[in-house]
């Protein structure tokens, strides 16, 4: 008897759907090793933003869930992580502007680290306020390329992300970096 067509469709579209469950695993195997990697970064940057921690949370619950519908249409791979924050940053603002969280990230007050005494303590806590007034007097954008250069991006991931040339990039970084230089030579 004659194999007919028929016959080797069951088989086939087997292999295709078991192909498909592989791509679909290992894809969910690197979303989640991304995930393991990138997600303090990102919740940090989208608190830099001046979100909430739990806004943060969902954000990135959200930036990796884009990640994965990305992937899943065949989305390109190249420099993933300078995609992540770029999401991070659109959701991040996004959500900033809808829940006028701004004001109150400006007015947080510096945490300050325990000291052996109360004399370094102080001290400690001087500067760190001296900083704080030095971040907070930085332009939005210089505040944002330090956040993410802080978070290891290089200057041309950080213009992708921000959307701002590469020489913007370098010089909003080398601005705060002066000023910071300055405020710590001023307070010793």
């Amino acid at each position: 008897m004659a194999d007919t067509p028929q016959e080797y469709a069951l088989p086939l579209n087997s292999v295709a759907a078991a192909a498909k469950e592989s791509a679909d695993a290992r894809r969910e195997s690197e979303v989640v090793a991304l995930f393991d990697l990138l997600r303090r970064p990102l919740l940090r940057y989208l608190m830099s933003l001046g979100l909430a921690v739990a806004d943060g949370e969902e954000i990135v619950q959200e930036v990796f869930l884009a990640l994965f519908e990305h992937l899943g249409r065949g989305g390109s791979r190249e420099n993933l992580r300078g995609w992540l924050f770029r999401v991070a940053h659109n959701l991040g603002l996004k959500r900033a502007r809808r829940t006028r969280r701004w004001e109150s990230a400006e007015d947080a007050e510096p945490v300050s680290d325990s000291a052996p005494n109360p004399e370094q303590q102080a001290a400690c806590s001087e500067r760190q306020k001296l900083l704080m007034l030095v971040l907070r007097a930085l332009p939005q954008q210089d505040r944002r390329c330090l956040s993410l250069r802080a978070e290891g991006l290089r200057y041309r991931e950080i213009a992708e992300v921000l959307g701002i040339s590469l020489g913007s990039v370098s010089i909003s970084i080398a601005r705060s970096v002066a000023r910071f230089s300055r405020a710590a030579g001023d307070s010793r």
